[in-house]
């Protein structure tokens, strides 16, 4: 699949600085590796009703660890799937009276343009389900050949098939950091079917939906049939196919945590036997609208599309997602939007002057605060206080602004 155009990168003078990330199983920040090359996979979205502003907040993380990798002389082998075929995509299409397969594409249309008007850094590999097809259900028979999975029959004849759990070792409650009872709260609020009578274990995950009249299928072949793949395993079969286990950084929103990266782990284990899948996560935190997540099943989104559509600048909006840490959540209101909006005039009128005050200790600034787990709001602070001074005290240091524009430009993608 296309994924969309490369911004350009300007070289930065200076000492880059190595990146720590926060693991939220130990509390505290741990290195990336800053040698080889860095492997990422970022969680895709399902392909309608983007881009929302959380999707985006998302992406604009994994964006930002790949610049600051980049700056470090690091080479980056990046993954991100498109979820082209799942059950809300289906009722979605069925909803609207449209072909699912028209609606996937309009939507992937859609966000390749937003991804592209907020600079971010495309991923090496950006990869369809429907078009990854064999390479997911060879994973879910390498699972049957393993003999970690059961089958259920519904009423309708389809026959459905589960990983067993208990018949792999890697422990979700580990993974996740959850008790069991949450855990099966959260598998019954995000797709899951707990309650499904017969399965072994309720949060057993899904591998293969048989056919069901009027949906889509493919040929899983002898064995396994027509159907389709269970959400995580796609994700699974994606990553090891791409990246193997493990990998350096998986990329996606906090509530991915469980049931889908803790599953997309388990299944890791299962095929290759080994534990390790994921060394470091970027986990965005929500994002909120009138009181509540942004969420397509409550509708209270803001689109990027929208907001560009309207007039705002792509940079502003970018501005808006950086001023809140990746971990933090927050509520979008139309006050921070304007905001955004002032401080990107400010930084313009700044960097517009023929000289400022000296530049390096701010470009030292931003590093430093994007190597601590990727602190976009200190370094928009850092920003601000150069801007500052260059606005009520000048300067004259001809390259200075020049320095900033770049550093902006390369390290927190924006091009003002």
């Amino acid at each position: 699949m296309i994924s969309w155009p490369a911004p350009s990168l300007p070289a930065v003078p200076g000492a880059a600085i190595p990146v720590e990330l926060y693991d939220r199983l130990t509390d505290r920040l741990a290195p990336v590796r800053a040698d080889g090359t860095v492997r990422t996979y970022a969680c895709g979205l399902t392909p309608y009703d983007s881009t929302h502003l959380g999707h985006a907040a998302t992406y604009l993380a994994g964006d930002l660890l790949h610049r600051v990798l980049i700056d470090n002389g690091t080479s980056v082998l990046s993954v991100q799937n498109i979820t082209d075929i799942d059950d809300p995509l289906l009722e979605r299409a069925d909803r609207d009276g449209v072909d699912w397969q028209d609606l996937a594409a309009d939507s992937i249309d859609l966000f390749r343009d937003d991804m592209t008007a907020l600079a971010i850094i495309p991923p090496t590999h950006y990869l369809g389900v429907v078009e990854s097809m064999p390479t997911v259900i060879a994973s879910v028979r390498a699972l049957i050949d393993r003999g970690v999975t059961y089958a259920l029959t519904d009423e309708s004849g389809a026959r459905d098939v589960y990983l067993d759990v208990s018949a792999v070792p890697a422990d979700p409650a580990a993974l996740s950091g959850l008790s069991y009872a949450e855990m099966v709260e959260l598998s019954h609020a995000r797709g899951g079917d707990p309650d499904r009578p017969g399965k072994r274990d309720p949060i057993d995950p899904l591998l293969w939906r048989g056919e069901r009249p009027g949906e889509p299928a493919w040929d899983g072949g002898e064995g396994l049939g027509p159907g389709r793949p269970g959400w995580h395993i796609e994700c699974t079969a994606l990553a090891l196919e791409h990246l193997g286990a493990p990998f350096d950084v998986q990329i996606g929103g906090a509530d991915l945590v469980f049931p889908h990266h803790a599953m997309s782990a388990v299944q890791a284990a299962a095929l290759t036997r080994n534990d390790a899948y994921a060394e470091h996560h970027i986990y965005q935190a929500l994002v909120a609208y009138d009181g509540e997540k942004m969420s397509k099943s409550k509708g209270n989104l803001v689109f990027v599309s929208r907001l560009r559509e309207s007039g705002v600048d792509p940079m502003v909006i970018r501005a808006l997602l950086l001023a809140h840490h990746y971990r933090s959540e927050w509520e979008y209101t139309d006050d921070l939007l304007t905001a955004a909006t002032e401080r990107v005039a400010r930084w313009r009128t700044a960097l517009s002057v023929n000289a400022g005050p000296p530049a390096e200790e701010t470009v030292a600034a931003i590093r430093t605060a994007l190597a601590r787990d990727l602190d976009s709001p200190a370094a928009l602070e850092a920003i601000d206080a150069w801007t500052e001074a260059t606005l009520t005290a000048g300067g004259d240091r001809i390259e200075a602004p020049g320095l900033v524009a770049r550093a902006m430009d390369a390290l927190l993608g924006l091009r003002v």
